[in-house]
């Protein structure tokens, strides 16, 4: 389980989080909405020490994360696969190498022979052909970028994924298959999972819960249900922006 209590973040005069509490339970995918510059990514940088808070606690499965020295974090986010929002790929290295560099575990890394079934069965899970592995990340379209850096993540089998913007700079249809494959990768891994997203739609179709980043606080913490209900004129103007929230499937 996930837990952000109090959790407080300025950056000089700004102040980004102004006192979040956040759940995240074992076994669901809840995405975090609100605007562009919300402070939604700040946030999940959090929950994997990336960040640490200036006051509040950040707590994974009973662990305080901001305690953590750099061993101990280190071992903590062996079991946090991290999807960021550009796809993060190093562009002088394939396919290949960009994936093996999410196993966590040095004996595993080292061993080329399972490295090769590894990142062969994480570009299968995410779809995307065997001869992927010889390309580098310029020659790949944006969507295929996108599920490269998801593959990454889930190489090392952690028991929690957290995604920053994952359909960000996607046309709608690409965008699709990103939602599509973030469901089908919590059921099939059995994996708890964090979205990060501004995609109303997409929130909707991928999260078991949400929750909405306004204005420096989580403003409503529910399933999309109680967010379709809600009269929050905040909830409400996030919501109807670009969609109209009662077309949205139950």
């Amino acid at each position: 389980m996930i837990e952000l209590r109090g959790v407080r973040k300025r950056f000089g005069e700004q102040v980004v989080l102004g006192g979040v509490n956040f759940d995240v339970r074992e076994g669901e995918t809840v995405a975090l909405l609100g605007p562009s510059g919300s402070g939604k990514s700040v946030l999940l940088k959090h929950i994997n020490g990336l960040l640490r808070p200036d006051t509040g606690t950040v707590s994974v499965d009973d662990t305080q994360v901001p305690l953590l020295k750099r061993e101990a974090l280190a071992q903590l986010r062996t079991r946090i696969g991290y999807v960021f929002q550009n796809g993060a790929l190093f562009d002088s290295m394939d396919v290949f190498e960009n994936v093996r560099l999410g196993l966590s575990d040095e004996e595993k890394y080292r061993d080329l022979e399972y490295s090769r079934e590894r990142v062969a069965e994480c570009l299968r899970l995410v779809n995307l052909p065997p001869e992927t592995v010889k390309k580098f990340p310029a020659q790949l379209s944006g969507g295929m970028r996108k599920r490269v850096g998801i593959a990454r993540a889930i190489a090392g089998a952690p028991k929690y994924l957290l995604y920053d913007e994952p359909t960000s700079g996607l046309d709608p249809v690409n965008a699709d298959v990103i939602d599509d494959l973030v469901i089908r990768l919590d059921e099939e891994l059995g994996v708890t999972s964090v979205v990060v997203t501004h995609d109303v739609r997409g929130a909707f179709r991928v999260a078991d819960r949400l929750a909405l980043l306004y204005d420096t606080l989580i403003v409503l913490e529910g399933t999309p249900e109680e967010f379709r209900d809600s009269t929050d004129p905040r909830v409400r103007a996030f919501l109807e922006r670009d969609f109209d929230s009662s077309s949205f499937a139950a």
